[in-house]
C-alpha cells in the first residue's frame, strides 16, 4: 500500500470519526454540556450564586425536599426598576415545575391585573405590590389571589438582562414586522422585524413593548415567548462554559431564595433536559376604567380564575400522573404571532 493510499486512509477515517462523534454529541449535547458542567464548573458556580442568595426577611421558603424529583412553586419577577427609583414587578409568572415530568406550567399575571395588596388593605394593580412591598408583598398578593403556596422566588431586573443576552451572543426572537413604541407618555424605540438574532436592548424592548391591539394579554404572552426562547439558548452546548461570566454580569440584578447547591442541581437538569415541555396560560379578563377619568385596570375573569386555582392545585400534586394534569386551553406556542395594529390599551399607570 502507498503512502498516499494510507494517508487517504487515515484522512477517511479521521473524518467518518469525527462525524460520528460529532453526531453523537449532538444528539446528547445535553449529556455533554452536564458533564462538562459538572467537571470544570460547578464549585465555581456555587460560589458565585452566593451573591444572588437573598432571603426575603419574614418569609421562609416552603421547602419541598428533592427539587429533582418533587413539584414545586416558583414566583418569577421581572423586575422594571431604572437608577434608584422603586421598581415594580412588571413580570409576573406564576411557575410549577414538575422535575419528573419534564414539564413546567407557566401561568403570566397582567400587571394591571385589579387585586386585594396583601398588607396593604387596599385593592389596586398588583404590580403595585412589589412598589409597596418588595418581593414578600408581590409573593403574599398572588399567593392570596390563586390561593395556591409558593415555594421559592427568582426576581431579575430589567435593567440588568441586556448584558447578559449580549454575553450570550443574542438570542432568537419571533418577531415578523417592525414593533414600534411611540406614545407620547412612553418610552421610544424601534424593534426591527425578520432579524436571525437580537441583541439585549432589542430583547428588553421585545418584553417591553406595550402599544399593540392585544394589550396586557400580548405583553405577557410576550414574556413566555422570551422565556422559552432564553431557556433553549442557555441548554445549548457552549453556552455552560460562560455561565460564570453570566452570574457575574448579573450581579445585583438578579436575588433568589433558592440556595445555591439547589440552584446547581435545577442547572445540571436543565442541561441534560432535552425534552422539557412548557405549558402556559395568561389570566383572562379584560380591562375597563374603575370610574370615569379613573385608573384603567384589569379585571380577572371570575370563571378563568377558579380554573386557574384549580389547574395549578393538580400541577403542585406530586400523586398527579402526567396524563391527569389539568391542562391551559392552549399550547405554548414558541412562535409569537405578528404584532397586530398599533393601539394604547392603557395608560400604563
Amino acid at each position: 500500500m502507498s503512502k498516499w493510499t494510507k494517508k487517504k486512509k487515515w484522512i477517511y477515517t479521521l473524518c467518518a470519526a469525527v462525524l460520528v462523534l460529532g453526531t453523537a454529541g449532538y444528539f446528547n449535547r445535553g449529556a455533554l454540556a452536564m458533564l462538562g458542567f459538572n467537571w470544570f464548573l460547578s464549585d465555581q458556580v456555587a460560589t458565585q450564586l452566593e451573591q444572588t442568595y437573598k432571603p426575603i426577611e419574614g418569609r421562609e421558603p416552603i421547602q419541598v425536599g428533592n427539587m429533582n424529583t418533587n413539584p414545586f412553586a416558583l414566583m418569577l419577577l421581572g423586575v422594571d426598576q431604572r437608577g434608584k427609583e422603586t421598581g415594580r414587578s412588571d413580570t409576573m409568572i406564576y411557575t410549577v415545575i414538575r422535575p419528573k415530568d419534564g414539564a413546567i406550567l407557566m401561568v403570566s399575571i397582567p400587571r394591571d391585573t385589579y387585586t386585594e395588596i396583601v398588607g396593604k388593605n387596599k385593592e389596586d394593580k398588583i404590580t403595585h405590590a412589589y412598589a409597596f412591598g418588595g418581593a414578600k408583598m408581590a409573593i403574599e398578593t398572588v399567593e392570596n389571589l390563586f390561593n395556591q403556596p409558593i415555594n421559592y422566588y427568582a426576581a431579575i431586573n430589567f435593567q440588568g438582562f441586556r448584558d447578559v443576552i449580549d454575553a450570550m451572543g443574542g438570542i432568537s426572537l419571533p418577531i415578523a414586522e417592525d414593533i414600534v413604541n411611540k406614545d407620547p407618555d412612553h418610552e421610544k424605540f424601534v424593534v426591527k422585524g425578520g432579524q436571525d438574532v437580537y441583541n439585549g436592548n432589542d430583547a428588553l424592548n421585545y418584553v417591553r413593548y406595550r402599544e399593540d391591539a392585544g394589550g396586557d394579554m400580548s405583553r405577557t404572552g410576550r414574556h413566555q415567548v422570551f422565556l422559552n426562547q432564553l431557556l433553549d439558548k442557555v441548554s445549548e452546548v457552549g453556552q455552560w462554559s460562560k455561565i460564570p461570566d453570566l452570574i457575574d454580569i448579573m450581579g445585583e440584578n438578579f436575588s433568589t431564595d433558592i440556595q445555591p447547591d439547589q440552584m446547581i442541581k435545577l442547572a445540571q437538569q436543565l442541561l441534560q433536559q432535552d425534552n422539557r415541555t412548557i405549558y402556559s396560560h395568561t389570566l383572562k379578563g379584560e380591562g375597563h376604567r374603575l370610574t370615569n377619568g379613573g385608573a384603567w385596570y384589569y379585571f380577572a375573569d371570575k370563571d378563568d380564575l377558579s380554573k386557574t386555582q384549580a389547574m395549578i392545585g393538580s400541577w403542585l400534586n406530586p400523586d398527579t400522573a402526567k396524563q391527569d394534569l389539568i391542562m391551559p386551553d392552549e399550547y405554548a406556542s414558541k412562535v409569537q404571532k405578528p404584532v397586530g395594529s398599533l393601539s394604547s390599551a392603557s395608560d400604563a399607570e
